[in-house]
Parts: C-alpha cells; structure tokens; sequence
C-alpha cells in the first residue's frame, strides 16, 4: 500500500466530487419561492401571449397603408413629347382602402378578447404549478420522514438480532427467526434504495419549477371550502373566457356584409400645346377623384357559410363551458374524497398504533416480571414503526390532494 501523504484524502476529495455534483439546496421561504415559480418560463410565454393580442387589438382598428401611384398617361411612342397630344399628362396619385369600422372594431375585440381569455389561463397554469410547488414539498417532506422511520426500522431489527443470538445461546430453537430478520431487513434496504430515488425525482421537480432545490419545509394547508358555483373554477373561467372570443367571432362575421370603402384621388399635370397642326391646347391640369364600396353580391358563398361557422364555433365554446363545469366540479370531487379516505386512514393507522403500544406495555410487564423474553417488544416497535411510515404517506396524500383541489379554485 502506498504511504504518499495523498492517500488519506481520497475520501475526502471523493466526497467533495459528490457534493458538487449533487443538485444545490438553498435556504429560502416559501414567499420567495412563489415569487420565483411567478417568473416560470411556461407562465412569461403564456405574458408574452397576451401583450401580443394585445398588440393585435390595436393594430386591428388601423387603416391599410395608402397606395401611391406616379407615373405619365397617354405619351405618344413615335413622337414623343409632352406638348403635342392633349391628353398626355404626368400623373401623380393616391389611393387609399378603408375597411368597414364594424369589422376592424369586431376583430379588435375578437384579439382583446383572446388576452382575457390567455389571462385566465395564466393565472390557472400558475396555480397548477403552485400546487405542482406544494407537492413537491410535500412530497419531500413524506419522503425524508419515512428514511428516518425505515433507518430507525433497521436499528431495532439489528437489536432484535442480538436478543435472537442470545436466546438461541440459551438454547431456544429461534434460528429460523434470523432468517426471517434477514429477508425484512433486506426489505427495509430496498425500501430506502426506493426512496433515495424518490427524493432525486422531487429534487428534479422543484429545479424544473423554481431553479433550485430549496430547503423549505412543506406549508400547512386548508382545503378551501366551495360553495357550488361552477364560476370559481379556474377551468370554468377560461372557458367563459372563450365564449366571448366566440361572441367577438360571430361580430366580425357579421359585420364582413356592411361594405367596405376606398377612395382614390390622381392629379394630372398637362403641358400647353405646341401650337403645331392638332396641337393647339391649353395646358389645364386635370384632377380625378373616385369612392369605391363593396357589395355583397356573392354573400350566400362567402359572407353566409363565414357566419355560420361563427355561430357553430360559439355553440362549441358553448358546450366546452359546460363540459369544463363538469370537469371540474369532479376534480374538485375527487380531491376531496382522496383527503377525507386519508384522513379517516391516518385515524385507523393511530388506533392501531394505540392498540399495539398498549400491547407492547403489557408484554413489557410480563417481562420484567420475569416471564417470557424481550423480542415481542421489539416486534411491537418494530410494527409501530411501519404504522407510522403509512401515516407519513397518508398525510402526504391528504395534503396532496389539498394542494390540487385548492388549486382548482380561482383565489382572487
């Protein structure tokens, strides 16, 4: 074995390699954490969004860009001047479309609309990923309490293999229970195999939703109380949201019939006649101006079937409002449901824990009267233990299923 001074640092440099490939922790409140969750990256697109329609709404209600024209009228190839023929001129004009203010107004409501509708949106994909944030705490928090709980588990089963030994010393026929020791202790090491890589999956969670892994305890939540209106749903929200695109959609359609104007106006400038045979002309300058409007003549091919699907896109925002009521009055069902079962869980899994201490006492009794050995005390223990880590679950599902439900509701 080599003696370079090196050798002993091993474990340490090892250690510190792990270290720095580990996900960092940092300390913070879980104010400062929704503060970060705010700036998600899903949620500034689902911003950026809206400030876009945003945009389209104004842009909505501009004009087209004029159209200017220059040019020269009627200039005559084989003897070309401007002097010599009276219709000749030099031509400079404007044309400008004016879309009807029904339409432009119609379809900057159409875009207002549709920011209203991306706000809601937002604000329900914020909750989720609040809820998503409470969950991985929460989780965390289960995960950690049942390491503590199976390393505490193989504590005593370690103890148990001592009181074992010595009963077999004693010559009592229990070797078949160290095996059976063997196989629960091998259970309890697969148990914390399969929670350390629970915990890493949580850990990729909260990086995925704030950047970091924080050192935050899990909040104490309140399942919010509703009072059966389908409005307080953020799903239900969005989709009422969407309505009023639908509306807005079926204004632009009806609006597509009223007619549509422009008007054109051409200054043209002459030069006076030469004086020659056939040019004998004044100079005047001409100028020509032009309205234009739409007609609807073939509505019944495109203004008609337009309006009609209008109203068939409506109708569906209609019947996604209520299919989104549904929706969410079942989540919202199901959620609690999942708490009360946890909650009435957590109650049994504590009166059996009860029943076992009081077992665990009166075995404890027998013993230190001299009768009987100690091992049945640490097997209470020992299933005390396993009670409390399916409370460790429990709770976390109750809790689960509070942060889920909660987030259904609109808070504000």
């Amino acid at each position: 074995m080599s003696n370079s001074p090196l050798f002993p640092l091993r474990p340490a440099l090892t250690a510190l390699l792990l270290a720095a490939l580990a996900p960092a922790t940092v300390a913070q409140s879980m104010d400062a954490l929704e503060a970060k969750l705010f700036d998600h990256p899903s949620l500034n697109a689902m911003r950026y969004g809206s400030d876009a329609s945003r945009e389209r709404a104004q842009a909505a209600m501009g004009l087209p860009d004029p159209v200017v024209s220059v040019g020269i009228n009627n200039f005559p190839i084989f003897d070309p001047s401007f002097d010599t023929f009276l219709p000749t001129n030099k031509a400079v004009g404007i044309r400008q479309q004016i879309p009807n203010r029904s339409g432009r107004a119609a379809k900057s409501n159409e875009a207002l609309q549709r920011a209203v509708e991306n706000d809601a949106a937002t604000d329900m994909q914020f909750a989720q990923l609040q809820a998503a944030l409470q969950v991985a705490l929460i989780e965390k928090r289960r995960i950690e309490a049942q390491q503590v709980l199976a390393e505490a588990r193989d504590a005593k089963y370690a103890e148990l293999v001592g009181i074992v030994e010595t009963e077999i010393d004693a010559g009592r026929p229990v070797v078949f229970r160290l095996a059976e020791i063997d196989v629960e202790r091998a259970e309890v090491a697969r148990t914390l195999v399969e929670l350390d890589g629970q915990m890493r999956q949580v850990d990729a969670q909260l990086i995925d939703l704030v950047g970091s892994v924080p050192v935050t305890e899990a909040p104490m939540l309140v399942a919010k109380d509703w009072a059966g209106d389908a409005q307080a749903f953020h799903l239900v929200r969005v989709a009422d949201k969407a309505i009023d695109v639908a509306d807005a959609g079926v204004d632009r359609a009806q609006a597509d019939y009223k007619p549509n104007w422009g008007a054109q106006l051409t200054y043209q400038q002459r030069d006076q006649g030469s004086g020659a045979l056939g040019s004998n002309f004044a100079g005047d300058d001409w100028v020509s101006g032009t309205v234009t409007f739409t007609v609807p003549l073939w509505a019944e091919k495109r203004q008609a079937p337009a309006l009609r699907a209008a109203k068939a896109d409506r109708e569906a925002a209609r019947a996604r409002h209520l299919a989104a009521a549904r929706t969410a009055s079942a989540q919202y069902s199901t959620y609690n449901a999942t708490r009360r079962a946890a909650e009435e869980s957590i109650a049994v899994l504590e009166q059996k824990i009860d029943a076992i201490a009081d077992q665990v006492a009166a075995q404890l009794t027998t013993y230190e009267s001299g009768i009987g050995d100690y091992s049945p005390i640490i097997d209470g223990e020992i299933a005390v233990i396993a009670l409390r880590a399916k409370i460790a679950l429990e709770q976390s599902r109750r809790d689960s299923a509070i942060a889920r439900m909660n987030a259904l509701l609109v808070t504000s």
